[in-house]
């Protein structure tokens, strides 16, 4: 009888385990969670830097001029940004409009480079970097057979 006793039953001797095992479980399951969001951020952050510089892209190359291209991609990246929720802590948009002065009859493009830092200092994780630099870049083709002015 008191070794059925010994094995099935003990006196007293596991009060208070189930505290240290959550004190020992529960900060890296939270360390987890935290690295969880801060990887969602940047994931959804990137997929929408590179929307805003597509749309960037795509805005630059319907215009005649470069500096009417320059500013509508500039316009068009922050409206985007802006329409998705995004909040740069800095942002920089970078047009190349080289390709808005090649002749009629062949093809130009237009790149769109759009760099924005990313906040995540609001997450509180200990060794997470307080934010992230993103880049994307996006090109657009100019329609071969439109006119063009300098």
């Amino acid at each position: 009888m008191s070794q059925v006793m010994r094995l099935g039953h003990t006196r007293g001797g596991d009060k208070g385990s189930v505290a240290i095992e959550a004190a020992i479980v529960i900060p890296p399951l939270i360390m987890f969670v935290c690295l969880a969001l801060a990887g969602g951020r940047l994931v959804t952050s990137g997929a929408k830097i590179d929307a805003a510089a597509e749309d960037a892209a795509r805005e630059a190359s319907i215009h005649r001029t470069a500096g009417s291209a320059q500013s509508a991609a500039q316009a068009a990246a922050a409206e985007s940004l802006n329409d998705q929720g995004i909040v740069c802590a800095s942002s920089r948009v970078t047009i190349d409009t080289s390709g808005l002065s090649v002749p009629v009859g062949q093809v130009g493009t237009v790149t769109v480079t759009v760099n924005c830092t990313v906040n995540l200092s609001d997450l509180l994780l200990p060794g997470v970097p307080g934010s992230k630099s993103l880049t994307s870049t996006a090109t657009s083709v100019v329609d071969a057979f439109r006119s063009r002015t300098s």
